[in-house]
């Protein structure tokens, strides 16, 4: 928002900017996080109590841990989520190269199956289709934004409390986070389901949570674990991003002391999507989003000259380590 208002002189984009971040925060970040952690412990614990009272519960649990990380602002969720991502992500990642280590006969033939499976005869046909490009497109680049949030410009409102010699410097750290997400953690993902479908045919039946879940089971007791707890890491610690991301936008537009009414609503939602459906949700989510990115990508396009710029001085002229 500082960069539409104080780069580009456009005070009114940057509230609207703050605006459509203020209302995706509560679906990207907020209830369909709630809902993935009550969903995954109502599935590990519907053998001993009821499905409700367990996304109840956890929904009343998460939002007690919440509320208390997010009283303690920008440095509590900080100290948080630096002792979260890098333990969930390697334990994570660990569990994926397992299975791919027990499936790894199956290694080549799922990448063989990927590329051909894209650019079949029958995936051109259909692709040409007006209605299924507009489909495709309309879910991939929803998922994209959902997944690694590149182009949305809401990262870049937590890269701007890093403590960091030079803005270029914070910006190349950032620049990384689409590579990790997408290059590395959902393409091990995709790997280890296709592996898994081709080495137990059985299980292509379910669903894709399903699937990730039915896959990690392969590994011997630990492996439901594993996963129930990287999703409960994932979306709690994406719960205290765009926690931060949206008090932001909420002090741009209101000052200070509109973040305490927005803090309470906040709690409130993540009980809310705890229990609720939530297709609605997604649907207001993934629209938020893509409203989201226009005011961002129009500062790109508008500031790639200043960001030429700065490239060119930081890193190609070597001035990266200056104050």
């Amino acid at each position: 928002m500082y960069a539409l208002e104080r780069g580009l002189g456009m005070k009114w984009l940057a509230v609207i900017f703050c605006i459509f971040t203020a209302v995706a925060a509560f679906g990207i970040g907020n209830t369909v996080q709630a809902n993935a952690i009550s969903e995954n412990l109502s599935l590990v614990c519907s053998d001993l109590c009821d499905p409700l009272i367990t996304k109840l519960a956890t929904g009343l649990i998460i939002a007690a841990i919440v509320g208390f990380v997010i009283i303690g602002g920008v440095k509590s969720i900080a100290t948080w989520c630096m002792r979260l991502v890098p333990f969930m992500a390697i334990l994570y990642v660990m569990g994926c190269i397992y299975i791919l280590c027990v499936n790894g006969q199956y290694i080549g033939q799922a990448i063989s199956l990927i590329c051909t499976e894209a650019f079949s005869a029958r995936a051109i046909g259909g692709g040409t289709a007006g209605t299924v490009i507009m489909m495709a497109a309309r879910y991939g680049i929803a998922r994209g934004l959902f997944s690694n949030e590149s182009g949305m410009g809401s990262a870049p409102i937590v890269a701007a409390a890093a403590q960091t010699k030079n803005p270029v410097r914070q910006a190349l750290v950032s620049s990384t986070g689409t590579f990790w997400d997408t290059v590395i953690i959902c393409a091990i993902t995709g790997l280890v389901v296709v592996t898994s479908i081709i080495a137990y045919p059985q299980i292509s039946q379910d669903d894709g949570g399903m699937l990730t879940k039915k896959a990690f089971g392969m590994i011997p007791y630990v492996g439901t674990p594993i996963l129930t707890f990287g999703i409960i890491t994932f979306s709690f610690s994406t719960i205290l991003g765009w926690s931060y991301y949206a008090e932001r936008a909420i002090e741009y537009l209101g000052g200070r002391r509109a973040i305490f009414c927005y803090r309470v609503v906040w709690i409130l939602l993540i009980v809310a999507g705890s229990v609720l459906s939530l297709d609605l949700v997604w649907n207001i989510a993934d629209l938020m989003n893509a409203f989201m990115a226009i005011p961002n990508l129009i500062s790109l396009i508008c500031l790639s000259g200043v960001i030429a710029k700065e490239t060119q001085y930081y890193l190609w002229d070597n001035h990266l380590d200056e104050e």
